[in-house]
């Protein structure tokens, strides 16, 4: 929602006023906790980071200069998405390799010239999806086929924006497949929400592959029906539909007429732009290390695509910025083969919002009729008025077998056996998380004494990316030094902080990568799901970043022995790691509320939404907690203060 500037202006105030309020109800911290507290580094920082590192990472579109190469860069991008990232896993290649198993139900009246028949269709063994086929009656010969796809909406496919486009198709002698999507309609559970997706990811199986198998099911149906005419084969949807068109559209040279709708933008867009940010499937692990959106819509030459935008769209995906950088880079591949009419663009304005209504379908209709019935006069691409024959949700309804499979439960199925049998080693583990060694450069930035504990506030540049904030606190001559980190950011460990300061030791509060004065300010886990998609991973950078500042403290400071303590699960993980990793600088982990094992990730069905780095591809099909323990090695752990439940 956009505010209006009166309406923001008092909203400010009244943020600003309750932040007053509280602040003046609140004593300041003081002592330790206020060393703690004192910003190092600029607070946007961390998202203007990692902002630049994504964007710097993804692949620009290939020189290509004739079609022959165009054709041979195209074909073995398909092969690898479908290979390295959409069917990544064993288990998602049996999947892959399954036969499309299809149950025909009830035929409902439909309206003038077309029936709606239920069906249900396996996307995979164990997982059906609901869908409905609008058929015209008295069908002759061949007749063009459509896939229905939709995006986040709970009405799923009664949507009535979904239904006419579906009616309007029928009514024009199309079969269209109107098809559910996961969380969304009769799909509207926990156990699918896009974020339980990633639970698949942990394992080493891929999240995307349910997604995909989906839209591509979907493809075998209607390719099936005996009337169905292979060469006029289209799929459209709107936002997340928009997303499943490309995906399908770009991987399955089956589609012959793609219409996108406010669907996808650039992963360089979506660093820029916070609001294109994706969810799960459509920022899936590694995907930017073989192939941009843009790519994806150049893949589309050779056939018929329409690019939808909304000119004031409030979700995501305005025109202005969405649309110019997938031009650019499919144009000339259309004119490559000779055909640039074949790609075409429209921006809606009326009402330019979020959405598939009539404005935009009738785009789709001219498209349509210009790629499936040209020089045919009778065609009309106007709307044909269909609203007395929308249909409840209730009606549309397609009994599902009991014990629908979903997300959570694939998961679930596919760790019972993880991690793979065999003692994991370093080496694997450091491929697994992504784990580097990156040079740091420190620098100070003030110091501060309160009382008799002395502050130094740390600036440290991690390679050429990352900036980590440091406060480095002693009371004394140092016996040793220890490094501290928390999932509540180092703020909350002044009472920890004072204990080891009186112990003698010299603490350096660190806020790693995602955490304390290192948390992106806006979208945070979806910045995260884009540097796993640009081939990186979160808990590899934070056991990088830990593991680096371990190397510096020891060459700093002098000091040979040097602890790391971890306080909470998710940064445990990252702490773990780190100890297990570097092997010299890091002498004792001490963790306090740490993970006992992967699986519980999986067991207490969280989500990538709320711990992102912790849905690390694969990482439980190598290790779990104890395997990360025995490379630890002996002596080298303290035992845990106490455990997470």
């Amino acid at each position: 929602m956009i505010m209006g500037s009166w309406a923001c202006s008092f909203a400010c105030a009244l943020t600003f006023s309750s932040a007053h309020l509280a602040s003046a109800q609140s004593p300041a911290p003081t002592g330790v906790a206020a060393l703690l507290a004192h910003p190092t580094i600029d607070p946007a920082l961390p998202l203007a980071e990692v902002r630049a590192y994504a964007a710097s990472r993804v692949p620009a579109m290939p020189a290509v200069t004739t079609l022959a190469d165009w054709k041979s860069f195209a074909d073995r991008t398909r092969r690898d998405v479908l290979d390295k990232i959409v069917f990544r896993g064993d288990t998602a290649r049996s999947w892959r390799d399954a036969k499309t198993t299809v149950v025909w139900l009830d035929t409902l009246p439909g309206g003038p010239g077309y029936s709606i028949k239920k069906l249900r269709y396996e996307a995979l063994p164990g997982l059906w999806i609901p869908a409905l086929l609008y058929l015209p009656d008295n069908v002759s010969g061949k007749i063009p086929v459509h896939l229905a796809v939709n995006g986040h909406d709970k009405d799923g496919k009664a949507a009535p924006y979904k239904q006419l486009r579906c009616i309007n198709l029928a009514k024009r002698g199309i079969a269209s497949l109107n098809v559910e999507w996961f969380a969304q309609g009769q799909l509207r559970a926990d156990g699918f929400s896009h974020y339980r997706m990633n639970q698949l990811d942990l394992c080493g199986v891929s999240g995307l592959a349910p997604f995909y198998l989906a839209m591509s099911r979907g493809l075998d149906v209607l390719l099936a029906l005996p009337s169905a005419d292979a060469t006029r084969v289209a799929v459209s949807g709107l936002s997340g539909g928009g997303w499943q068109t490309i995906v399908i559209s770009a991987l399955d040279t089956r589609v012959t007429l793609a219409n996108p709708v406010a669907g996808y933008s650039s992963y360089r867009t979506r660093a820029e732009f916070p609001s294109d940010l994706g969810d799960s499937e459509q920022t899936p692990n590694d995907l930017a290390t073989v192939a941009d959106y843009t790519h994806l819509t150049a893949l589309l030459a050779g056939r018929n695509a329409l690019l939808t935008y909304n000119a004031k769209d409030n979700c995501c995906f305005a025109t202005d910025h969405a649309l110019p950088p997938l031009l650019a880079a499919a144009e000339p591949i259309f004119k490559l083969y000779g055909q640039p009419e074949r790609l075409r663009s429209h921006s809606n304005s009326d009402p330019g919002t979020h959405n598939f209504e009539v404005d935009n379908r009738q785009a789709f209709y001219r498209m349509v009729g210009a790629t499936f019935f040209p020089g045919d006069a009778a065609f009309n691409a106007q709307e044909i008025p269909s609203q007395p024959e929308l249909k409840t949700a209730a009606e549309l309804e397609v009994p599902l077998p009991s014990g629908n499979l979903d997300f959570h439960q694939l998961a679930v199925a596919a760790s019972r056996t993880l991690p793979r049998a065999g003692a994991v080693t370093r080496a694997t583990l450091a491929a697994v998380v992504h784990y580097q060694t990156p040079a740091v450069t420190a620098t100070s930035v003030g110091t501060e004494i309160r009382d008799t504990t002395n502050a130094t506030y740390w600036k440290l540049h991690v390679g050429a990316t990352w900036t980590v904030p440091v406060v480095a606190l002693t009371r004394g001559t140092p016996r040793g030094t220890t490094l501290l980190v928390a999932d509540a950011g180092r703020k909350s460990l002044a009472t920890r902080t004072e204990a080891l300061l009186a112990a003698g030791q010299r603490v350096l509060a660190i806020d790693p990568f995602f955490f304390g004065e290192s948390k992106i300010t806006q979208r945070d886990f979806l910045y995260a799901l884009l540097v796993a998609a640009t081939g990186d991973r979160p808990l590899g950078i934070q056991a990088s970043q830990l593991a680096a500042v371990a190397r510096w403290a020891r060459t700093e400071f002098k000091s040979a022995p040097v602890a790391l303590e971890s306080h909470g699960p998710r940064l445990g993980v990252a702490a773990l790691i780190a100890t297990a990793l570097e092997q010299t600088a890091i002498n004792t982990l001490h963790q306090t509320d740490a993970l006992p094992s992967l699986h519980d990730v999986i067991r207490q069905n969280w989500s990538v939404d709320k711990y992102p780095e912790l849905f690390c591809f694969g990482l439980l099909a190598a290790c779990d907690i104890p395997q990360l323990k025995t490379l630890v090695g002996p002596g080298r752990m303290d035992q845990p203060a106490a455990t997470h439940p």
